[in-house]
């Protein structure tokens, strides 16, 4: 029923089919347009270009420092800002992914007491990334600083998909408490 002017209309099915009808015309209608006007005004795109636009790379400053710091940092520097009491509390968000107790279980990221020292990529029975299974490397400070700032790009491949940790003390405070997770912690440097 349809309320028009203080007055009750009783639509019939033909009436219904004939406001679906234009409905339908009405979207016909704007999509063949549409597609008429596309082979009317069709342009060609030309095989060569009018102009070309040569364009100078230019190495910034600020790449070649930061390639640098990434390469050149002062580890012993970096470990003097650490903090074991605050590293594990930054640990607490790896906690959702690795285990850091004595015979602690591999979770989705390999359990991760005795890291510091030992060798990328050999906890027995976790799968690494292929990445990480061919990477030659001990997990040393340098190491361990380098991975945790961004692990993608430190060791291209690994399946770790944390994005980093920024903070140079924070970096430091978790290595630190990594370090003290361990049967026989390294000497800092």
């Amino acid at each position: 029923m349809l309320y028009v002017q203080n007055k009750f209309y009783k639509m019939d099915s033909f009436e219904i089919n004939k406001v679906i009808a234009a409905v339908l015309m009405v979207a016909l209608l704007v999509i063949g347009i549409s597609k008429v006007s596309n082979l009317v005004f069709h342009v060609e795109k030309p095989e060569t270009p009018g102009y070309a636009i040569e364009v100078e790379q230019v190495v910034s400053k600020d790449n070649i420092t930061n390639n640098m710091e990434e390469k050149l940092v002062d580890i012993a520097a970096l470990m003097a800002m650490g903090d074991v009491n605050s590293g594990e509390k930054i640990f607490k968000k790896c906690a959702a992914c690795h285990s850091i107790v004595k015979g602690g279980k591999n979770k989705i990221g390999p359990a991760l007491y005795n890291v510091v020292g030992r060798k990328v990529g050999a906890v027995a029975d976790y799968k690494y990334s292929k990445a990480l299974v061919v990477y030659e490397k001990n997990w040393t400070f340098e190491e361990l600083n380098g991975f945790l700032i961004k692990p993608a790009k430190w060791i291209k491949g690994t399946k770790m998909a944390y994005a980093g940790l920024r903070k140079e003390k924070d970096r430091a405070s978790i290595i630190k408490y990594l370090n003290q997770n361990s049967d026989v912690p390294l000497s800092l440097p």
